[in-house]
């Protein structure tokens, strides 16, 4: 069984963009997960690229923007692919079932006000990233 669950804020606003066979919206996000247990020296979070497609899509684009407090059911995929030069490059990403708020209006306008949790690493390029 594949499933996957996240509760977390969205790192930016969703990218939306229609392709596939069917001309779908796919809607792409990243998922910043508190860890449970820190350690020191370590990340406090884990980030996770999501992919939502066709209504599910179109309800991420719409509603979701960077900071919004979201609970995500999934399945885990792989990402590998071979660049021009022969390199394979391993990585993960969630392919998402269902999407949905984690808090209400309220405390999502409180938070705002604490941007404690949008603290991440920006500094890196886009190709260092082995979810893309």
């Amino acid at each position: 069984m594949n499933k996957w669950f996240g509760l977390g804020r969205l790192t930016r606003d969703p990218e939306a963009r229609y392709g596939g066979p069917n001309n779908t919206l796919i809607a792409r996000f990243t998922l910043a997960v508190d860890r449970k247990y820190k350690k020191d020296n370590q990340p406090t979070a884990d980030f996770f690229n999501c992919a939502a497609f066709g209504k599910t899509g179109e309800f991420v684009d719409k509603y979701f923007k960077k900071g919004t407090k979201v609970v995500v059911e999934g399945e885990m995929q792989n990402d590998n692919y071979k660049d021009k030069n022969g390199v394979m490059h391993y990585g993960m990403s969630v392919a998402v079932i269902s999407v949905d708020f984690a808090e209400s209006k309220r405390a999502a306008a409180e938070n705002k006000q604490d941007d404690e949790y949008m603290q991440i690493n920006t500094d890196i390029a886009d190709n260092e990233i082995p979810f893309r």
